[in-house]
């Protein structure tokens, strides 16, 4: 046998070693398709509105708007089958991102197939109601153009798990949101309550909310464009439970900024402490757990505190009496949760026991965590005696250093970096969002009327806070975004 057969022998002989590793790998790691049975109802156009059996969606201002009614199953195929288009494009997005930055194929498969293995017994963590809305997702997403990556629904289980497994690596690209809290103040002016008294309030809007409880959050999600683009609030009705929003995107249904009918309100920021592992409940399932079951703070940091997590992060929670708690969480470790009845900032780095950890004193070293929370306990003390939704805005799309000196546009030092997802100030005392339009935070902030939208027998028909009704309303664009390029 001459040498260069025998070096192609060899070759041939470890790429055939390599495909045998990688199929026995993708098969040890498989999720099995969980199997339900989904509503065969047509879509139908009624007007600007788009339903699917008691499921419908339109858009508010340049917001999709998607309310979703049914059984586990049936939710998750009516998210799938009216926001498809979106899917697809958000999800191809993903995936060219992915080849960007890791040009070389092989080394592509080498991660996937490392993630798969790691991560194989994920979908254990995710309660059963919300697995059958994912495999609803899954089987309303047929045909799916994406099966040569993963099954799908094993790989939607992997996207509702992406903040955990993204948390789990070094330069994350969750390390970035911010969050204001404020309690209630006696109101200065009534609470707008139809659309008459919306219409007159529309000129004044920090007036009508000024006093009231609030939660203000920049997410800062780098995730791609699509994911800025294509917000969304969901409307989730689950029998048995209390109604909430979701503030995400197409195809995203957890929950990482969400305020329920009872005026609890919740978001999640990225943190790092603790060994990051590969079971327990998937961050976005925790949160949707504790506000589509909590009447209060108290009851939702004891839902939180509950669970067995996968990676550590931080959970911001209040609700309409102003009560908030930073509940602090790591794997394997007890949650600690910090009380407060005043206004607050939040970061990303712990302030509890989680404090000394290593991973938690790189992030105070090499991110931004710090400036910004300088800067927002600075604005913290500059906000009014009773702040309205307009100072709370204001807040979110500051741009200076704690002294007051203007940073460079996109600094990461600054609250907004122009990097944000979504941005979202959450009245609790109105039991509304006022949530931002792309892009990132220099749109308008949409107002939703939860008390209105989430209200037992709502019907979008004979809605009138669309935008051209006498109800809608929304904060104005920031002057930045004329003159803003990319």
């Amino acid at each position: 046998m001459t040498r260069r057969r025998k070096v192609l022998y060899g070759l041939g002989g470890v790429a055939l070693a390599l495909f045998v590793a990688r199929t026995s790998c993708v098969y040890a790691s498989r999720i099995p398709t969980r199997q339900v049975s989904i509503p065969s109802d047509p879509i139908v156009q009624d007007g600007a509105i788009t339903r699917l059996g008691g499921s419908w969606l339109r858009k508010r201002g340049s917001i999709f708007e998607v309310s979703l009614h049914g059984d586990a199953a049936a939710r998750g195929a009516a998210v799938s089958r009216l926001l498809r288009k979106e899917m697809v494009e958000d999800e191809g997005a993903l995936y060219d991102a992915f080849k960007k930055g890791v040009p070389f194929a092989p080394a592509r498969w080498a991660i996937m197939d490392l993630g798969r293995w790691q991560f194989r017994k994920v979908e254990a963590g995710i309660p059963a109601d919300y697995r059958d809305e994912v495999a609803g997702i899954a089987l309303g997403f047929q045909p799916d153009p994406f099966t040569g990556i993963m099954p799908s629904y094993h790989r939607f289980v992997f996207l509702y798990a992406v903040y955990d497994i993204a948390l789990s690596f070094e330069k994350s690209p969750l390390i970035g949101c911010t969050t204001f809290t404020v309690p209630p103040k006696a109101a200065e002016s009534p609470l707008p309550i139809t659309p008459a008294q919306i219409a007159e309030r529309s000129g004044d809007w920090e007036g009508a909310t000024r006093g009231h409880a609030m939660l203000a959050r920049a997410f800062d999600f780098e995730a791609g464009e699509p994911f800025d683009r294509d917000k969304v609030v969901f409307l989730v009705r689950e029998p048995g439970r209390i109604p909430f929003a979701s503030v995400g995107w197409p195809g995203f249904v957890g929950v990482v900024s969400g305020m329920n009918r009872e005026g609890v309100a919740l978001v999640v920021h990225g943190g790092r402490a603790g060994t990051p592992k590969p079971q327990g409940i998937p961050v976005v399932f925790s949160l949707r757990e504790a506000l589509s079951t909590a009447h209060s703070t108290e009851e939702a940091v004891k839902t939180l505190s509950s669970h067995d997590v996968m990676v550590s992060h931080i959970t911001i929670v209040t609700d309409s009496t102003g009560r908030t708690a930073v509940v602090e969480r790591a794997p394997g470790v007890a949650a600690h949760v910090r009380w407060s009845t005043t206004p607050l900032a939040t970061t990303n780095h712990f302030e509890g026991p989680l404090a000394n950890d290593p991973r938690d004193s790189e992030v105070r070293k090499t991110t931004s965590t710090l400036p910004r929370r300088a800067r927002g306990d600075v604005l913290v003390k500059e906000l009014p005696a009773a702040p309205g939704v307009v100072s709370l805005v204001s807040a979110l799309r500051d741009r200076k250093d704690a002294s007051g000196k203007d940073l460079p546009i996109g600094d990461r030092r600054a609250i907004d970096a122009i990097i944000a997802t979504h941005g979202v100030v959450m009245d609790t005392t109105a039991k509304a969002l006022w949530v931002s339009e792309y892009p990132h935070l220099l749109g308008r902030f949409v107002r939703f009327d939860l008390q209105r939208l989430l209200a037992d027998g709502f019907d979008p028909k004979t809605d009138v806070s669309a935008e051209g009704g006498p109800g809608f309303a929304a904060v104005p664009a920031d002057p930045l975004l004329s003159t803003w390029k990319k």
